[in-house]
C-alpha cells in the first residue's frame, strides 16, 4: 500500500462475521459531517462512561476538526464503511521522519468487530511506506481497552500525561521574556528541538507561525523555547521549566480540552496546580519505534 496512493477501497473486507463486514477507503473532504459526528459521539460515550468530560463540546467542533484534517493534503486519512455507512475514521499526520496517529473513532454502535485494529494497521502501513520511523500517539488513560490495543499492537507508554485547564496565569517570570514568532526564529527553533528531542519539528512551526499561534522566549538574549499553542493541539518544549512558566503565562488562552503537561514533571505540576490550574484528566503518550527521551522541559500535543 502506497503513502501516495492509498488504495485501500476497492472491497477490503476485514471482518468476515455475518452483518459484520466493512471496507477501508481514502478520507474525502465529503466525509466531515458523518465522520464529524460519530467523532463527537464516540468520545463522549466513552468519557461521560468514566465520569470525565469529553473532548469535544458539540458536534459542529468535532465536524470542524473534521473538516480541516480530511481537507489538508499534508495528512493522511481513512474511513471505514459498513453496509455502505461510514462507521469510523483515522489520521496520520505525518512531520519529517515522525508521524502522529488520531483522532481515530468508531461509531459506538460498532464496536468490538475488528474495525479499530484495521484503522490502526492502515497508519502503521502508511508510516511505514512513507519512511516514518516513529508512530506516536496519545491515548485516555482511563480508557484501558485503547491502552490494550496500542499495547498489543507494539506501542511503548513513554509518558503519564495530565490535561490542564483554568485561567491564564498572568505572571512575570523573570529573565524570560515570551513573544510571537517569526519565521526568522524557525532555525534557532529547529536547532532547540533537534538538541533535546532528537528531532525537528519545523514543519508545524511554521504552519503555527503562519496561523499566528507560534511563540517563543526568549532568555540570556537567546530563543530557549518554543510554543505552536498551548493548547490541546499544541506542543512546547524548553531548555528549562521557566521556559514553559513563560510560554504559558504568555498564552492568550489555553485553546480546547486544555494543554498536555507530562505529569511526572513535579516541579512544573506543582506551579500550575499554585497558579489555579486543575488537572482535567490523565492521559499516556505512546510510540512504536524511534523515540528519544526529551533531555529538557517539554509538553506534547494530543498528537505526540
Amino acid at each position: 500500500m502506497r503513502a501516495d496512493h492509498m488504495d485501500v477501497g476497492s472491497n477490503f473486507h476485514i471482518d468476515q462475521q455475518p452483518g459484520h463486514q466493512f471496507t477501508l477507503r481514502p478520507g474525502q473532504p465529503n466525509d466531515a459531517a458523518a465522520c464529524g459526528r460519530i467523532c463527537y459521539h464516540a468520545f463522549k460515550a466513552i468519557a461521560e462512561r468514566h465520569d470525565f468530560p469529553p473532548d469535544f463540546p458539540s458536534i459542529d467542533v468535532a465536524q470542524g476538526l473534521l473538516a480541516y484534517t480530511l481537507s489538508n493534503p499534508a495528512i493522511r486519512s481513512v474511513v471505514a464503511e459498513m453496509a455502505g455507512e461510514v462507521v469510523g475514521s483515522n489520521f496520520l499526520w505525518i512531520s519529517g521522519t515522525v508521524a502522529g496517529v488520531g483522532p481515530i473513532t468508531i461509531d459506538p454502535a460498532c464496536q468490538n468487530v475488528t474495525v479499530g485494529r484495521q484503522l490502526m494497521d492502515w497508519a502503521l502501513d502508511t508510516a511505514r511506506d512513507a519512511g516514518v520511523n516513529s508512530v506516536r500517539l496519545v491515548q485516555a488513560a482511563y480508557h484501558n481497552r485503547s491502552l490494550a490495543l496500542y499495547t498489543k499492537m507494539g506501542f511503548v507508554a513513554r509518558e503519564p500525561l495530565s490535561t490542564m485547564q483554568g485561567s491564564v496565569p498572568r505572571v512575570a517570570i523573570s529573565g524570560y521574556k515570551a513573544r510571537a514568532a517569526s519565521e526568522a526564529d524557525v532555525a534557532a527553533c529547529t536547532r532547540l528541538h533537534q538538541s533535546l528531542n532528537g528531532y525537528s519539528r519545523e514543519g508545524d512551526l511554521r504552519n503555527a507561525i503562519a496561523q499566528g499561534t507560534a511563540m517563543v522566549v526568549e532568555h540570556d538574549g537567546r530563543i530557549s523555547g518554543d510554543t505552536t499553542q498551548i493548547a490541546f493541539f499544541g506542543h512546547a518544549v524548553g531548555e528549562s521549566n521557566e521556559d514553559l512558566k513563560a510560554l504559558i503565562c504568555a498564552a492568550p488562552e489555553f485553546a480546547g480540552p486544555g494543554f498536555l503537561l507530562p505529569t511526572r514533571n513535579t516541579a512544573l505540576l506543582r506551579w500550575c496546580l499554585e497558579q489555579g490550574l486543575k488537572i482535567v484528566q490523565p492521559m499516556t503518550l505512546m510510540s512504536q519505534g524511534f523515540y528519544n527521551e526529551p533531555s529538557g522541559a517539554f509538553m506534547p500535543s494530543i498528537l505526540y
